[in-house]
C-alpha cells in the first residue's frame, strides 16, 4: 500500500465498477471494508438510481446529475468526499476533513465511528439537488 491508500486496478473495458467496489470492499476484510460497504449501502438507499464508476486506480465514485462524492479507503479512515461540499448546508456537522477547500469537503469515518445515516442521507441528497440545479 502506498501511502496508506489500499492498491487498486483500472477498470478493464469488460469490468462493472459494481464489481470493482465489491471486490474492494471484500480486499480490505476489515472495519474499511464495512464502512464502505455501509456507506454505499447508504448513498444507493438516498438516491437509488446513482451511478457508479471506478476511477483513478481504484476509488469508487457516484454521480447522479455530476459527481456527488468518493469512497477512498486509507490504512486509518474512509474518506468520502464530496466533489461540490463547500456549497452544501451540513448542519450535523459531519465534514470533519478538508475543510480549508474551496469546493470540495470530507467526511473522515474511523474504526469506532459511528455513522449518523439519516443526516449523511441528507447530505447525498442535498449533493444531488445542487447538482440537478446546475445541470440545465
Amino acid at each position: 500500500m502506498k501511502n496508506g491508500k489500499s492498491s487498486g486496478k483500472e477498470a478493464s473495458a469488460g469490468e462493472a465498477p459494481a464489481k470493482l467496489i465489491d471486490a474492494r470492499i471484500r480486499e480490505l476484510g476489515d472495519w474499511r471494508g464495512e464502512t464502505l460497504a455501509r456507506v454505499r449501502a447508504l448513498i444507493k438507499q438516498a438516491i437509488p438510481d446513482v451511478v457508479e464508476e471506478w476511477k483513478w486506480r481504484g476509488v469508487p465514485v457516484w454521480y447522479h446529475a455530476g459527481m456527488i462524492c468518493t469512497g477512498e479507503t486509507y490504512k486509518k479512515a474512509v474518506k468520502m468526499t464530496f466533489a461540490k461540499g463547500a456549497a452544501l448546508d451540513d448542519p450535523a456537522g459531519l465534514f470533519n476533513s478538508s475543510l480549508e477547500g474551496n469546493t470540495r469537503r470530507a467526511i473522515d469515518f474511523h474504526e469506532s465511528d459511528k455513522i449518523d445515516e439519516k443526516a449523511l442521507k441528507a447530505l447525498i441528497r442535498a449533493a444531488v439537488a445542487l447538482n440537478t440545479s446546475r445541470a440545465g
